[in-house]
């Protein structure tokens, strides 16, 4: 089972398309393959950056757009849900079952309010997961009808994640315009989010860095 042939699932991509929908009908941003996609590309990024083996960099593309499938069932408990659903549907396939539990406890460990990096594997997935902030992770509604993570994601008019291996670093470098989100509402949703990177960077021998509008904030 490679990430090229599970991306392109018909179970894994119709779980995705409804815990979308569920989502948008909650008003939270957009969680489709788009966002399932830029964390799988992110968290191999990650590791291959950091040194880690082609192998572990598919393990983490393959956790990484598998791991919202859980939505389509409810938000609430929807990363443990999530590996649940991820177990049945690899357990088809010929991936060798170490592999299988690495994936799954990266999905089941992706939520800030449940879980935390465990191998390098989760650990890429969580930085690569909630550092994707974006204003066009934002539905298409009137501004005047955004909540406060509508709000942050659109004052975001930049976002890049850099490793730099020399430094030991891992840096989410954001460009925010302060009239629309003020820093205040940026940590209020993105505090905890944000202190799991920095257990996850840990994982990976790394420093997680923030830095807003050219400012080190963590």
């Amino acid at each position: 089972m490679t990430y090229e042939e599970i991306k392109k699932n018909p179970e894994v991509l119709a779980l995705l398309e409804k815990g979308n929908q569920n989502l948008g009908l909650l008003g939270f941003t957009d969680h489709s393959i788009a966002h399932c996609t830029l964390v799988a590309d992110r968290a191999a990024y990650i590791l291959q950056s950091l040194g880690y083996s082609e192998h572990e960099q598919e393990l983490a593309r393959i956790s990484g757009v598998m791991h919202d499938i859980g939505n389509a069932v409810n938000r609430s408990g929807h990363a443990e849900i999530g590996a649940i659903l991820a177990n049945t549907i690899l357990r088809e396939t010929d991936m060798p079952l170490e592999d299988r539990m690495i994936v799954i406890s990266a999905i089941g460990n992706h939520d800030e309010s449940t879980g935390g990096a465990k191998d390098a594997v989760s650990a890429a997935i969580i930085l690569a997961d909630k550092s994707d902030v974006r204003r066009n992770r934002v539905r298409l509604k009137e501004k005047d009808k955004f909540d406060i993570h509508d709000r942050v994601n659109y004052a975001v008019t930049e976002s890049s994640l850099k490793v730099d291996l020399a430094e030991g670093k891992i840096s989410l470098n954001l460009q925010v315009d302060n009239n629309i989100c003020s820093m205040y509402e940026y940590f209020d949703i993105f505090l905890g989010r944000m202190m799991m990177c920095r257990g996850a960077a840990e994982i990976l021998g790394a420093q997680f860095r923030l830095t807003v509008n050219g400012g080190k904030v963590l």
